[in-house]
C-alpha cells in the first residue's frame, strides 16, 4: 500500500485512539474531581488531566501525546503497586486497560514520527509495545490460576485409615450426626484416587422451583439410612431411592404451597425400634420413652413453608396416621394472624432430639413490627403431641397456652438448623431477631437477651440451660444463620472440651463451653458508634471474637474498591466515599451507610464441616456488602405492600416496615456491571486449624463460567471466587467436597492445602451440601449432591446425582 493510501487509515486510527484517550481522560477528570471532593485519591484526576492532554496531541498526530501517556502509564504502575500491593486481582483492575492503551500508542509511535517527517528507529517502540502486550497476556493467563488468599504451609496432613469401629454407618441427620459435623468417616474415596470419581447414577424428582428469584431454590442435603436415600423436593414431596441405583422406591406427595419461598433443606428420620440413648451428663433430664406399638416404626419427617409438620413411613412412604391428624401437625396453631408464607415459614430440616422433634421458623425480615412469634416447639415423634414450647417474648418462656391464647408476637426466632447432644439431652439453637431487623425501637428486655444468640434448651422439658449473645441490639440482620457445630475443642493445655462452635454473618466464630455457654476463646467488647435514629436502643459495644480468625469482615478502605475496568472501579470508589462507614458494626441511619459483610454474610446456613481427626474446620463465606438507609415513613408508604420474600442480591426499593416510623431502602454494594465493589475474592473456602486457632489455608471458590455482569454468562473458567451459600462436607479421605458455587460444578479439595483435585460438571448449578455414605449391600462409597439451580442463574433443574469410584 502506498503512503498516500495509508494516510487516511492512519488518520482514522489516530482519531479512534485519540477519542479513546479523550473519553478516558474526561471520565477520570470528572469522576476524579468528585472523588477528591469526598476526600479520596488524587490519582484519577491527575491521570485524567494528563490523558486528556495526551488525547489532544494524538488528535494532532504529535509524538508528545505518546510521551505524556507514557508518563501516565508509568505513574499508574507506581500508584497501583502503592495502592494495591502485589494483589493479583487488584492490579489486574488497575493496569490492564491502561496497558492496552499504552501498547496501542507504542505501536502507533513510529507512524506518527513518519507522518511528522521525524526519522528515528522504530524497534524500541515496537519492543516496548510488545513487552506490554506480553505483560497483558501474562495477566490474562493469571486470570485462570487460583490465587489463594492464604497459602498452606507445612507438610500434608496424614491419611488416617477408618477402622471398623469408627466407620460411618448412616448419614441419618441433616449434618450427618446430631452435632452437625458434616464429616464422613469414610476413606474409600480419598485424595489419592478421587480423580477416578465418576457419575454412578442420576435421578430427577419431577419437581423443581418456579425460578422466580425470590427465594425459590433447591437447598437439599439428602439422608441415607441402610439401603435407602431419603430426599425432599422444593415443594416438600418426599422420595426414597435405592442407595446403589438411584431408582425410586416410593414417593410421598406433599405439594407445599409457598408463593415466593420454595425450598426444602432436608428431612428428619426416627427409628422407634432402636434403643433410646439416655444422657450420661450428671443432672441431665431423661429422654422420654415413646410408644412402640406403631404401624409406622421408622419415619421420615418434613416441615413445610405453608406450616405443616408431616410424618411418613420410611419403608412405604405412606402417612403415619398416628402422628397428629392423619400424619400432619398444624404448625400455625397458636401463632395468630399473618402466617401466610413467606411471612411465616419453616425452611430448615426438623431436628430429632431424643424422642422429640423440634421445629423453629423463618419470620420475614423488615415486613412489619407486628408479626407471628418465633416460638420454638417440640413434638412427640410418634404422636405429634406438643411437648413444650419456648416463647422468647413471654416472661415465662415455657408458659403453656390456654385455649384461645396465642404465642407472643414478633419474638426472636430460630430459622437455621439446630444441633443436639444426646449425652447432655440438650438442643442448641441459632437465634434470629425480633421483628423488625434494622430498627430496634420496639425491642423489649427479653429481646436483648435472646436476639442473635446461641440458646441451649433441655430437649425433654424445653427449659433454658444457657444463652450467649453474639450481637447486641442487632440492627444489621446478623442473626445466627447456621447449625451450631458440636466439637471437642482442643485447649491450649493439650486437653479437649465439649464445645459449641458457630460462625456468623459478621464473619466471626464463637467457641462456647457446651455445658456453661461461656466463651472458650477470648471475646472482647468492641466500642462502636451510634447513628442518628431517635429512640434507637444503640449498644455502645459489640462482641468481637478476637482469638479466632475473622473471615471476610476486614474494615474496607478506598484502596479495596475494585472493578472489571478502572471506570467501574472509580464509580465504586465514589460510592464508597459517599457513604458513612465505620467498619463492621456501622449502624444504619437516616443517611446511606455501608454494612460489610452484609446481611447474607459472611457465613450463612451452609454451616461448618469439622474433621475430628486433624481438628480442622472448613467453612465457606461470601462477601457482599450492603448499603442501607432508613427513611421516615409517610401515609402513602403504608399503602404499599412488601412481599416478605427474599430477592437475591437485588434491592427492594424503599420497603415500608409497618408499625415503625421508618421504611428501609437497601441494595447490594455493586458496581454498575453488577459486580461487588470490593476486590476479589467474593467467596472463599477456609480451613482453620483449631489447635493453633489460625487459618491453615484459604482459596477462592467458583468461577464466572456460568454467570457474569448483567446476568450474561461469561464462559470464563476464571477462579475469581464467587459468593456461595450452601455448605461443605469433609471426609476421612482427606477431602472437602463443595458444590454451591455460581458455576455448575461439584468439586473436591485437598483438605491439607485447598488444592482442587477433582470436579464434575453438573447439569445445572447447586445450592445443596454434599453428603456421602457406604452402601450396606455393595460396600461402595457414594458422594451425592442435589442440583436444582445456582443463585443468580435462570437455569433450574430437579437432579440428584451420585458419584463413586470406577469399578
Amino acid at each position: 500500500m502506498s503512503e498516500a493510501q495509508s494516510q487516511p487509515i492512519f488518520k482514522i486510527w489516530c482519531f479512534i485512539l485519540g477519542l479513546a484517550l479523550l473519553l478516558t481522560g474526561l471520565f477520570y477528570l470528572i469522576g476524579g474531581g468528585k472523588l477528591i471532593s469526598l476526600g479520596g485519591s488524587w490519582y484519577f484526576f491527575i491521570a485524567g488531566l494528563l490523558t486528556t492532554i495526551s488525547a489532544i496531541f494524538i488528535f494532532r498526530k504529535k509524538a508528545l501525546g505518546v510521551w505524556i501517556f507514557a508518563l501516565v502509564f508509568l505513574g499508574t504502575v507506581v500508584w497501583a503497586l502503592f495502592d494495591a500491593g502485589w494483589d493479583f486481582w487488584a492490579l489486574h483492575s488497575r493496569l490492564m486497560f491502561p496497558a492496552g492503551l499504552f501498547a496501542a500508542l507504542c505501536f502507533t509511535l513510529p507512524a506518527i514520527r513518519k507522518y511528522q517527517f521525524q526519522i528515528s528507529p522504530s524497534a524500541p517502540a515496537y519492543a516496548l509495545g510488545g513487552l506490554t502486550v506480553l505483560g497483558m497476556l501474562g495477566g490474562l493467563y493469571g486470570m485462570f490460576i487460583p490465587h489463594p488468599t492464604v497459602k498452606a504451609s507445612g507438610e500434608e496432613l496424614p491419611l488416617v485409615p477408618v477402622t471398623a469401629q469408627t466407620q460411618q454407618v448412616n448419614w441419618s441427620h441433616y449434618g450427618n450426626d446430631a452435632g452437625g459435623s458434616r464429616f464422613a468417616a469414610l476413606d474409600q474415596i480419598n485424595r489419592n484416587n478421587v480423580s477416578k470419581l465418576k457419575e454412578a447414577w442420576r435421578f430427577q424428582t419431577g419437581d423443581m422451583t418456579t425460578g422466580t428469584g425470590n427465594g425459590a431454590e433447591d437447598q437439599l442435603t439428602p439422608l441415607q439410612v441402610g439401603d435407602k436415600v431419603f430426599l425432599c423436593t422444593p415443594h416438600n414431596n418426599i422420595i426414597a431411592l435405592d442407595a446403589d441405583t438411584g431408582k425410586q422406591i416410593w414417593k410421598a406427595e406433599v405439594n407445599s404451597k409457598a408463593d415466593a419461598w420454595e425450598r426444602c433443606r432436608g428431612v428428619g428420620y426416627f427409628d422407634s425400634t432402636q434403643a433410646l440413648v439416655q444422657p450420661t451428663l450428671a443432672g441431665a433430664s431423661a429422654v422420654t420413652a415413646v410408644a412402640n406399638n406403631t404401624a409406622c416404626p421408622r419415619r421420615v419427617y418434613t416441615n413445610t413453608p405453608d406450616g405443616r409438620l408431616i410424618a411418613v413411613n420410611a419403608d412405604t412412604g405412606e402417612r403415619c396416621k398416628d402422628f397428629g391428624v392423619d400424619g400432619t401437625v398444624n404448625l400455625l396453631e397458636g401463632l395468630g394472624a399473618g402466617t401466610q408464607a413467606p411471612r411465616f415459614e419453616v425452611t430448615s430440616a426438623p431436628t430429632i432430639a431424643g424422642t422429640s422433634i423440634i421445629v423453629g421458623s423463618r419470620i420475614a425480615d423488615n415486613f412489619a413490627a407486628d408479626m407471628p412469634g418465633g416460638v420454638i416447639r417440640a413434638y412427640d415423634v410418634i404422636t405429634g403431641q406438643l411437648r413444650w414450647a419456648f416463647d422468647p417474648r413471654n416472661p415465662n418462656p415455657n408458659y403453656v397456652l390456654k385455649p384461645g391464647e396465642i404465642y407472643k408476637r414478633s419474638s426472636a426466632n430460630s430459622w437455621a438448623a439446630m444441633s443436639y447432644d444426646p449425652q447432655m439431652n440438650t438442643v442448641f439453637l441459632p437465634m434470629g431477631s425480633s421483628s423488625v431487623d434494622v430498627w430496634g425501637g420496639n425491642r423489649q428486655p427479653v429481646d436483648h437477651k435472646y436476639n442473635s444468640s446461641v440458646l441451649a434448651l433441655d430437649a425433654t422439658t424445653g427449659k433454658e440451660k444457657w444463652v450467649y449473645q453474639t450481637v447486641h441490639n442487632d440492627l444489621w440482620d446478623f442473626d445466627l444463620p447456621m447449625q451450631p457445630s458440636l466439637v471437642d475443642f482442643p485447649m491450649q493445655n493439650g486437653q479437649t472440651k465439649p464445645a459449641v462452635v458457630i460462625g456468623t454473618k459478621s464473619g466471626q466464630f464463637f467457641v462456647l463451653d457446651r455445658i456453661t455457654g461461656q466463651p472458650l476463646t477470648k471475646v472482647v467488647e468492641q466500642p462502636v458508634k451510634a447513628a442518628d435514629i431517635p429512640d434507637e436502643q444503640y449498644s455502645a459495644t459489640q462482641p468481637r471474637s478476637v482469638e479466632m480468625p475473622q473471615i471476610g469482615n476486614q474494615t474496607l478502605t478506598e484502596s479495596d474498591m475494585w472493578g472489571a475496568t478502572p471506570f467501574d472501579q472509580l464509580m465504586c470508589r465514589i460510592n464508597f466515599k459517599s457513604m458513612r462507614y465505620d467498619g463492621l458494626f456501622t449502624a444504619p441511619g437516616s443517611d446511606i451507610s455501608l454494612s460489610f459483610p452484609g446481611s447474607l454474610g459472611g457465613m450463612n446456613w451452609g454451616s461448618i464441616a469439622f474433621d475430628p481427626t486433624h481438628r480442622y474446620m472448613f467453612v465457606n463465606d461470601m462477601r457482599l456488602g450492603l448499603w442501607i438507609q432508613l427513611i421516615k415513613q409517610t401515609p402513602e408508604d403504608l399503602k404499599l405492600e412488601a412481599s416478605g420474600g427474599e430477592k437475591v442480591n437485588t434491592g427492594m426499593g424503599a420497603v415500608p416496615m409497618k408499625g415503625t416510623p421508618y421504611k428501609v431502602n437497601k441494595n447490594r454494594f455493586m458496581s454498575v456491571l453488577g459486580i461487588p465493589c470490593q476486590k476479589p475474592p467474593f467467596g472463599t473456602m477456609t480451613a482453620i486449624d483449631m489447635k493453633t486457632r489460625q487459618v491453615a489455608w484459604q482459596v477462592p471458590l467458583g468461577t464466572v463460567e456460568d454467570t457474569g455482569p448483567m446476568g450474561i454468562k461469561m464462559g470464563l473458567k476464571a477462579p475469581i471466587g464467587m459468593p456461595t451459600i450452601g455448605g461443605p462436607m469433609a471426609t476421612q479421605g482427606g477431602l472437602v467436597f463443595f458444590a454451591a458455587t455460581q458455576d455448575f460444578y461439584l468439586r473436591a479439595f485437598n483438605s491439607s492445602n485447598g488444592e482442587e483435585l477433582w470436579k464434575a460438571r453438573l447439569p445445572v448449578g447447586s445450592q445443596g451440601t454434599p453428603m456421602s455414605y457406604i452402601s450396606p449391600k455393595t460396600g461402595k462409597q457414594y458422594v451425592v449432591i442435589s442440583a436444582g439451580g445456582a443463585r443468580q442463574s435462570p437455569d433450574h433443574g430437579d437432579y440428584v446425582v451420585a458419584y463413586s469410584l470406577e469399578n
